[in-house]
């Protein structure tokens, strides 16, 4: 998803940029000033895992309230390691949220888990793994996490953020969004030292392909994301900033979690791949394969999947749909209540429960969404979550989609 100025839901993928190739194969093309000109034989295949949220069994916290469904993280992580098995993959990416909320023993579970995998993984953090500016018994301190993961992306670095060339001509940035202010209250942005340092590395890396992570989104993924309380958390708060750096630079691709969604947004030629949660609803991850074809293009196939059963849940995907939406009134009222809608509690009352599963549909990627018995102005704003492009057609590239890179 993507929107415009306005709020209103698009994916401006028309016309020439249109996602259906004059051949009837699904693609979006590439702007002539990207690094891909120069690559010209490039061809591999990697995964991407995000929102783990892993938690051992002694860790996991019981309240009612949560939205995480935690204790299906590991065998919902080994379900995927084992379809990965087969695939020969060239490595691994994990856009944060590796654990419930930054427990030595998830992190030390997870870091030996990833060392037995017969290819790289490469990590950054999300603000789960780092939830305290000082470390207790009961959260890692933020210096502490290269040490859990220098086999994934830290070797050489105590910095939470580092470069790696992961493959011949294939350079990996991974990002650190989690910083402290002042008053140690966690934040989502990038600070001046790190932005620097990426100006840096990406004026030496002009002839190779880059790759960006960071944990929170860098391009709207729904309508009014940047603009509203619910939708800010998960927006990077100098985006704007990083978006300019990545163009000047010809990079094209981010790769994004935090949201817990299936979603790919553009923003003037930056793609910001998400991707959901392995413990919420609908447990996907991605498999992913650059390649070059026999006429010198170059592509992105993207693949997704689902976990679709653990031990003891036989229909993984329905329970926690369910689960999701057992505690969705709270969050729909809010978006009801809140800017840009600025509901009454009174008017939102008779709407909420038609949103049972929107978040749900949301997370699941390519959602369409009709309302035709809500008014007129609220029921535009809901349908605008839907995957429609700038013409008000639907446009299913969440899931499954060949990104042409030209």
């Amino acid at each position: 998803m993507a929107t415009t100025p306005s709020g209103r839901h698009a994916r401006s993928f028309s016309g020439a940029n249109s996602p259906i190739d004059p051949r009837g194969r699904s693609c979006l093309k590439w702007e002539s000033g990207s690094r891909l000109w120069g690559l010209r034989n490039l061809n591999f295949k990697f995964a991407i895992v995000s929102d783990l949220h892993v938690a051992v069994p002694h860790t996991i916290w019981d309240h009612p309230g949560r939205f995480h469904l935690v204790e299906v993280s590991i065998p919902a992580l080994e379900s995927i390691l084992d379809r990965l098995s087969g695939l020969d993959l060239d490595f691994l990416l994990v856009p944060g949220d590796l654990t419930q909320h930054g427990e030595p023993d998830n992190h030390a579970w997870l870091s030996r888990r990833f060392a037995r995998l017969p290819y790289p993984v490469y990590a950054i953090p999300g603000n789960h793994d780092i939830p305290v500016p000082h470390g207790d018994d009961t959260s890692i301190a933020p210096e502490a996490f290269p040490g859990y993961y220098r086999h994934c992306g830290y070797e050489g670095t105590d910095e939470l953020y580092y470069t790696r060339e992961i493959l011949p001509g294939v350079r990996l940035v991974g990002l650190n969004s989690n910083p402290f202010d002042e008053n140690g209250v966690q934040q989502g942005y990038l600070d001046e030292a790190q932005l620097a340092w990426l100006q840096d590395v990406l004026a030496d890396t002009r002839d190779e392909l880059v790759l960006v992570m960071v944990h929170h989104n860098v391009v709207e993924h729904v309508p009014y994301q940047s603009k509203t309380p619910m939708g800010k958390r998960y927006m990077l708060d100098n985006a704007p900033e990083l978006l300019r750096i990545l163009r000047s630079a010809g990079v094209r691709l981010v790769f994004t979690g935090h949201l817990h969604a299936q979603d790919i947004a553009c923003d003037r030629g930056v793609y910001d791949i998400t991707t959901g949660s392995l413990v919420s609803y609908p447990h996907p991850y991605r498999i992913l394969e650059f390649r070059t074809d026999s006429w010198g293009c170059q592509w992105l196939q993207i693949q997704s999947e689902r976990v679709v059963s653990v031990p003891g849940w036989s229909s993984l995907p329905r329970m926690s749909r369910q689960w999701m939406g057992d505690r969705s009134r709270p969050f729909m009222l809010r978006l009801l209540t809140e800017h840009p809608l600025n509901l009454s509690l009174e008017e939102a009352e008779p709407l909420v429960r038609h949103l049972r599963y929107f978040w749900a549909d949301i997370a699941d990627g390519d959602a369409h969404f009709e309302f035709p018995h809500f008014p007129p102005g609220i029921r535009q704003f809901f349908e605008s979550f839907s995957a429609i492009d700038d013409r008000g057609v639907f446009c299913a590239i969440d899931n499954h989609i060949a990104l042409k890179l030209q």
